[in-house]
């Protein structure tokens, strides 16, 4: 997500300066005070005191007014951790993966977006566990997986996929989710194994994501596309810095600086105050060094060329307010995609699949069991490629993916699905 590193850091340099201004008001109060009772001058003020205590008392906790203000009570599902393992992955890291859910059925398998980690998640534990069986794993470098020995790339983390589909039951159809780079690493994972698709892997859905280099994609790209040669040097700065940023950033969230960061980038509504809490603080667990050198692997891919290859079902996500991603990059996706979809969800930003997570979900439920009835009527040893775009009434996809009414007054629906014309 790079532009939240970018508002991130933005907001942090001033959370910092701001902090740095109340320590120096109440370092001169206590000098003055202190030459006063020394030598004898006048009283100081006490403004510089009551400003410096209050500007110092903000820089610790400002978080909890900014979430009173940035969010809404209402209650959300809570991250929880389920039965996990540790397994190699195919870059040399030691990947931690949670497994719950329905013992039969398809398993998905939820690939987070960078900087993030599988705790993002809580909303999908929460609606699908009951129905399918659920897989979340931590990127490397981040959440509770090791870091790779070979660096990092999105083909590395694809390869890793691969090592978490392959520790799986091998009865059980495999449905791939990924958000934002875990959309990116789930394209690249089908382009680079086309030979499991409709075989192994029954599905794919692509939350939020792009098809090329994010800057391209992301809002105000003309501005931002030029400038990659800089990006890119404050991104290796950030490597050699990063324990002074790690500093920095905590600073940043206590403040609640990084709240106001991704309740801009990260939201396209209000959300509410554990989502936004969530979401600011997974980030400033994780390594500033690991993520800048993410945020530089994403700038040097792209699978625009390969898309019309990627031939299975597929689910794609848009949201109208995402400024990371803008929607058209999802458009690009679900029209280059011999069997992709789009679910368009106007009000939703970069965080769709937390803020607007009731609709998501069901989208994907109904998606899931689609698949399910498809695995059950095609042949194990030739699934049919008319799947998902097949006239058979009995064979199409789920009525509300493309013509049910949707409530708007109904928490989590922000827009009217809409499908790419087949």
């Amino acid at each position: 997500m790079i532009l939240f590193a970018f508002l991130q850091r933005l907001f942090a340099i001033a959370s910092v300066a701001v902090f740095a201004v109340a320590a120096w008001l109440l370092w001169r109060w206590y000098d003055a005070d202190h030459l006063a009772g020394t030598l004898g001058y006048a009283e100081p003020s006490s403004a510089g005191l009551w400003w410096g205590a209050g500007l110092m008392v903000f820089g610790l906790f400002g978080r909890f007014p900014m979430l009173m203000l940035l969010g809404h009570g209402k209650s959300t599902a809570l991250a929880r951790r389920a039965d996990s393992v540790n397994i190699p992955g195919a870059d040399g890291a030691v990947l931690h993966v949670e497994m719950e859910g329905a013992a039969t059925g398809p398993i998905l398998v939820f690939t987070h977006g960078w900087g993030l980690s599988a705790r993002i998640w809580a909303e999908a534990r929460a609606d699908l566990g009951s129905r399918f069986g659920l897989v979340f794993w931590d990127l490397p470098g981040l959440g509770r997986s090791g870091r790779p020995t070979a660096g990092y790339s999105i083909e590395g983390f694809a390869e890793d996929l691969h090592a978490v589909i392959d520790s799986l039951p091998g009865d059980r159809p495999v449905i791939l989710v990924g958000h934002s780079i875990g959309g990116m690493t789930v394209q690249t994972f089908c382009a680079r194994h086309p030979e499991l698709l409709n075989r192994r892997v029954a599905a794919i859905v692509l939350e939020n994501t792009t098809h090329t280099n994010p800057l391209e994609t992301m809002v105000f790209s003309r501005v931002f596309r030029p400038l990659q040669p800089m990006i890119e040097l404050a991104s290796r700065l950030d490597m050699v810095l990063s324990p002074a940023l790690w500093v920095m950033n905590w600073q940043a969230y206590l403040s609640g600086s990084t709240h106001l960061a991704a309740r801009l980038a990260g939201f396209g509504t209000r959300p509410t105050r554990e989502q936004l809490e969530r979401t600011a603080r997974l980030p400033t667990k994780n390594s500033p060094a690991v993520q800048a050198r993410g945020n530089v692997a994403m700038m040097h891919w792209s699978v625009t060329d390969r898309l019309p290859r990627i031939d299975v079902p597929a689910l794609v996500f848009v949201g109208g307010r995402d400024l990371i991603t803008r929607d058209h990059a999802g458009e690009t996706i679900a029209s280059a995609l011999p069997q992709g979809r789009l679910v368009r969800v106007d009000d939703a930003g970069h965080m769709g699949p937390v803020e607007k997570a009731a609709f998501y979900n069901e989208q994907i439920g109904d998606f899931a069991e689609f698949v399910r009835l498809l695995r059950s009527r095609a042949p194990a040893s030739a699934p049919s490629r008319r799947s998902f775009l097949s006239p058979d009434a009995d064979l199409a996809p789920p009525a509300r993916l493309d013509d049910e009414p949707v409530d708007r007054d109904r928490p989590g629906v922000g827009a009217r699905p809409a499908a790419r014309p087949i």
